[in-house]
């Protein structure tokens, strides 16, 4: 499928929807000559289709963009992607733009996450990059422009270098930026009275700072002012998770329940900490003094090993005893299976049975010690196992490690995200456009299962059951497919994905997939899970808010079972199962709490459920 001719400079342009690398709520990106070109989406795109408001938008922001990118202004700081070149329509209109092109980047949203950082991004390096962040802002605010929508989601991070992307919707001379997101728009210019965020004043310096320090507080603790979930004893003081910025419910108030898998608020310097305090409860604006980022600096306690940012460690002042091998109360015995200095990198059921692969001391190793690589951690790194075989995977390069043997496997990427996965018997992978499999014949001879979109494609497989997807430019497709013979079905049909894609995964019963997706789209960034069957036909579906306490807040943390879902919360284990096309909270084993939290990895296993934490692997059994 061909899109419409474009005309950059005096080339014209022929896009397809195959070649897009990126896609938000209003545009895609495609690369051209050495450079990434933003298409603006026209209110006939098919992620319109059916939203009124949603094209009235579009229409109005394109119809904008015929004076305000040509009036761009000059002078901003190098991290920002500014507009090169405008792109121009059949019809002389703006359409887009061509920017410097950012490989390899990642969002800064990804900062936030424990696992993400776990996985071999430093504190150090955390807090340059907000430090970089931090310059870039002034500077912006310098040439008398407003970042105005300011999000994790248009930072994107190389290095220690963080770049402003969505530079078309900053708000400068008489172009005001209309838009926003819920979990950063400053309270101060929303109407207080209104039963949802809504903005009843312009973006501005100050609003840019507010977001700034949003940021700034999850990416060093995981958790941001509005996170844990508000359980006033007063139950007229309830109110909607997205509505506790308006009340100034942040993570200081005793009645919020602070998320276990968050650093302690005490791992920050006080005066870091008072400035959060100030800026969140306090309504006190105004330019991040620098040093408060400048002068961090983090520590491992060589007693208890926590990091933290303080002259004494705040872990070591409150001691709590190591928790024992085994545990026997409240109705649970624990016993703890395997523990590591490292980290737990990926872990998986075979018979009934953990298999995983860590990491100790730079090297990678499997449950039983055996090492089978070495070096430094990297968050982009995929592991996966397959019996005794390990793939150890980024970008386009995979490896396939079995006793002695080293085996290359080059393999399809979408964007930094390598395109394989395992289950007991057999090994999958994308490449060339093809889904293949690596069956009895071994790596020189896969099997080729069907046809997806190369590069654009992600995929998952369980035992008996795989289920992918592919979404570029105005291209959608959701398939299912069987692991013993070759063959997919992609007339699988589900509601479209809008807005931005986040992240993304898919969990295997014995006969069905539990398909769950995070897209920012609305100012919202929204979790869903759609459950299918064997078929590829839609069982049941739910969504929630990202962050919001319950069991569908987080994407991981999940295993599938026959017929139900188990779910890590900070509550403890929860069962899931379909009731009338929805899904809902069955039963709750709070005395799994001890051992849970919402980012722990769950396994049902023939000899109890296993909890794999960062550092740890616990068998619980239920009395």
């Amino acid at each position: 499928m061909l899109m419409p001719e474009y005309l950059l400079g005096t080339k014209r342009l022929k896009l397809r929807p195959a070649d897009a690398v990126g896609k938000g709520g209003e545009a895609d990106i495609f690369v051209e000559g050495g450079r990434a070109v933003k298409i603006f989406k026209p209110p006939s795109h098919q992620d319109f289709v059916g939203d009124a408001a949603a094209q009235a938008a579009a229409r109005a922001r394109i119809g904008e963009h015929q004076e305000k990118l040509p009036a761009f202004p000059h002078g901003l700081p190098a991290r920002v992607v500014v507009p090169e070149e405008l792109v121009f329509d059949t019809k002389g209109k703006v359409a887009g733009y061509a920017m410097k092109l950012l490989s390899g980047a990642e969002v800064l949203y990804r900062y936030g996450e424990r696992a993400f950082r776990d996985a071999g991004v430093s504190d150090d390096t955390t807090v340059a990059v907000l430090a970089d962040l931090r310059k870039t802002v002034e500077g912006v605010h310098r040439a008398n422009v407003v970042i105005g929508d300011f999000n994790d989601l248009n930072v994107l991070v190389s290095g220690t270098d963080a770049f402003l992307i969505d530079a078309d919707s900053m708000q400068f001379g008489p172009y005001y930026t209309r838009v926003f997101t819920t979990k950063f728009v400053d309270p101060l210019i929303c109407d207080p009275n209104a039963k949802a965020l809504t903005m009843r004043q312009p973006h501005n310096a100050d609003s840019d700072w507010y977001a700034f320090a949003i940021m700034l507080m999850q990416s060093l603790l995981f958790v941001g002012p509005y996170g844990g979930v508000y359980l006033p004893k007063d139950p007229k003081k309830r109110l909607p998770h997205d509505l506790r910025p308006l009340a100034r419910i942040t993570v200081f108030d005793p009645e919020v329940r602070y998320p276990k898998p968050a650093r302690p608020l005490a791992t920050l310097p006080d005066a870091l900490l008072d400035y959060f305090e100030q800026t969140f409860r306090k309504d006190v604006r105004g330019t991040m003094p620098e040093a408060l980022v400048a002068n961090l600096r983090f520590t491992t306690c060589a007693q208890c090993g926590a990091r933290h940012a303080r002259a004494v460690c705040p872990v070591c002042v409150h001691v709590t005893p190591p928790m024992q091998k085994e545990i026997h109360k409240g109705g649970i015995s624990a016993f703890k299976e395997f523990s590591t200095s490292g980290v737990i990198l990926t872990a998986t059921l075979e018979h009934g049975m953990p298999r995983y692969a860590y990491h100790e001391a730079g090297s990678y190793k499997r449950e039983d010690g055996t090492e089978f690589a070495t070096g430094a951690l990297d968050p982009h790194f995929r592991f996966r196992i397959s019996g005794a075989k390990t793939i150890m995977g980024r970008g386009t390069n995979a490896f396939i490690f079995e006793g002695a043997r080293r085996d290359p496997l080059a393999i399809d990427a979408y964007r930094l995200l390598p395109q394989f996965d395992a289950n007991a018997e057999n090994v999958f992978f994308a490449k060339g456009g093809s889904l293949w499999r690596i069956g009895k014949l071994g790596l020189d001879y896969p099997e080729r299962w069907g046809d997806v979109l190369s590069g654009q494609t992600l995929f998952w497989t369980g035992e008996n059951l795989g289920f992918g997807f592919y979404r570029a430019g105005e291209l959608s497709s959701f398939f299912v497919f069987g692991t013993k013979h070759a063959g997919i079905n992609d007339s699988v049909t589900l509601p479209a994905l809008r807005g931005q894609l986040v992240d993304a995964t898919c969990l295997f019963g014995d006969d069905r997939a539990w398909f769950f997706v995070t897209t920012a789209e609305g100012g919202k960034t929204v979790n869903r899970c759609h459950v299918l069957d064997g078929r590829g036909t839609l069982l049941a579906s739910a969504e929630a808010e990202v962050g919001d306490g319950t069991w569908l807040g987080t994407l991981r943390g999940k295993c599938a079972a026959k017929g139900f879902l188990l779910s890590a919360t900070d509550e403890g284990v929860v069962r899931v199962e379909i009731d009338n096309g929805t899904l809902a909270v069955v039963k709750e084993f709070p005395a799994t709490a001890e051992f849970v939290d919402a980012e722990t990895h769950v396994l049902l296993g023939n000899q109890g459920l296993y909890a794999v934490q960062r550092h740890a692997l616990w068998r619980l059994v239920l009395k």
